[in-house]
């Protein structure tokens, strides 16, 4: 009996599972598939400029740091086309459409640098700022993002109905920005820039054409068959070959940003064990990764850490798998340390910046809200001094006058109300037509039609 009941569940189960996931329903005919991804594959008349102005629109949101800008750009970049087409093609095994894919993916690459190169020469800014500096790094999570954004886009791409998923993959992926970011490194003559972004821009290809290949995997699209089996092995071996061309550079480079972050977080975690001195702070760090070992410079301020205390530090470095890396430490300003002080000095003002940035930008909003409030409490006010004077002028017995508005709360209505309230004194007796003077003056004055009048 229970086993009966532990079959049930373990079938409802399964069949709630299969309701929820399942990615047959509203799914489009595989022709149409197909043929919508075809269309996007071509980079010629509108495609084409628009890719153009695209670029232009995320090579100025680059130059002015505006992200606004380079998110806008990337809703209109076409550039998903044939990055998708590649992935199709080696899931239904379409040769042709594979080589269409990469001409057209080639052009757009290479017209996509073209013009931001153009941009970044002409352009009065051409500064790196944080948005250019961030697509020259790959990280674990661009590997990731290009991964899942590509099942995203593919999954939304075999729906009947039009979905909003395309232009948002677009923007999460981040194809165009590396490509802007490598004209730029061409513009400046950094080369670094150009082989950082463009690598960035080659792992989101290959891990988004991979993700496309295993959603058409996955829901079981039909090969192209051949009449011709001598002719279907060509193809399946060029396919192969083209495959591993592309997957084994790309999965070495994902392994090396994988294995760089452990790395770095090794790295930080061994800085905020065995580098915590007391009295003395780290004020940047520089990692270097491009020697057979790892170059950890650490540059500190404060009370002197002795050689015996860095030997100490040193010899815990294989704790954190830190075994090929090498601990240099940099301090003090005396006269006996070597201390590059141009690179000491870069780093203090870069901690500095980093720790006054945020106070700074509370401190703006705090004046602006104070600056709201001041609107708002003087805006409510009148000009008391220029009305005392005209009352005096005109009502010589005047001593005290107080005008201001105020807020009336109406009992019958159950609403509350905006009046202006007028207090007054003379100095001896005032007839009854001075205060209806006065009354009928201070609501021409303040341009009130509620007023309400107080003598004393």
């Amino acid at each position: 009996m229970k086993v009966d009941k532990k079959l049930r569940f373990f079938v409802l189960f399964r069949e709630f599972l299969h309701e929820r996931f399942n990615l047959e329903e509203d799914k489009a005919t595989e022709e149409e598939i197909i043929e919508n991804v075809k269309k996007g594959i071509e980079f010629r008349g509108m495609n084409l400029w628009v890719l153009i102005f695209a670029i232009f629109i995320a090579s100025i949101g680059l130059d002015v740091n505006s992200t606004a800008v380079i998110i806008g750009a990337m809703l209109i970049s076409p550039l998903m086309g044939p990055i998708m087409g590649i992935g199709l093609g080696i899931g239904i095994n379409d040769f042709e459409l594979i080589k269409k894919s990469y001409k057209n993916l080639g052009v757009a690459t290479l017209i996509s640098v073209m013009t931001s190169t153009f941009y970044f020469l002409i352009t009065p800014l051409g500064n790196a700022q944080s948005e250019l500096l961030a697509r020259t790094t790959p990280t674990t999570l661009d590997v990731l993002i290009a991964l899942f954004g590509g099942l995203a886009g593919i999954v939304a791409a075999t729906r009947k109905s039009i979905s909003n998923v395309i232009p948002g993959v677009a923007i999460a992926t981040a194809l165009m920005p590396p490509l802007c970011t490598a004209g730029f490194g061409i513009a400046s003559g950094n080369f670094s820039f150009f082989i950082g972004a463009f690598y960035l821009f080659f792992i989101n290809s290959v891990f988004i054409s991979l993700a496309t290949y295993t959603i058409v995997r996955f829901l079981k699209f039909q090969k192209k068959e051949f009449l011709d089996t001598e002719r279907e092995r060509r193809v399946k071996r060029s396919i192969v070959v083209v495959v591993l061309i592309t997957i084994i550079p790309s999965v070495i480079m994902a392994y090396n940003i994988v294995n760089r972050t452990f790395i770095e977080k090794n790295i930080q975690m061994f800085l905020s064990g065995e580098l915590n001195f007391p009295n003395t702070q780290i004020i940047s760090r520089n990692i270097d990764f491009d020697s057979s070992k790892i170059r950890i410079e650490v540059f500190m301020l404060g009370a002197i850490v002795t050689d015996d205390m860095i030997e100490m530090a040193k010899a815990k470095l294989p704790k954190y798998n830190l075994e090929k890396a090498d601990l240099y430490i940099k301090q003090g300003i005396g006269a006996q340390s070597n201390v590059d002080l141009t690179t000491l000095r870069t780093g203090v003002i870069e901690d500095l910046y980093r720790k006054n940035e945020e106070i700074i930008k509370n401190k703006e909003k705090q004046i602006r809200l104070l600056e709201n409030q001041i609107t708002v409490l003087t805006k409510d006010n009148y000009p008391i001094e220029d009305i005392s004077k005209e009352a005096k002028a005109l009502f010589n017995n005047l001593s005290e006058l107080s005008v201001q508005k105020s807020h009336l709360m109406n009992y019958k209505t159950n609403k509350i109300d905006t009046i202006t309230i007028g207090y007054a004194k003379f100095s001896g007796g005032v007839p009854a037509s001075e205060k209806r003077k006065l009354n009928d003056w201070l609501k021409a004055r303040t341009n009130s039609e509620k007023i309400r009048l107080v003598i004393n």
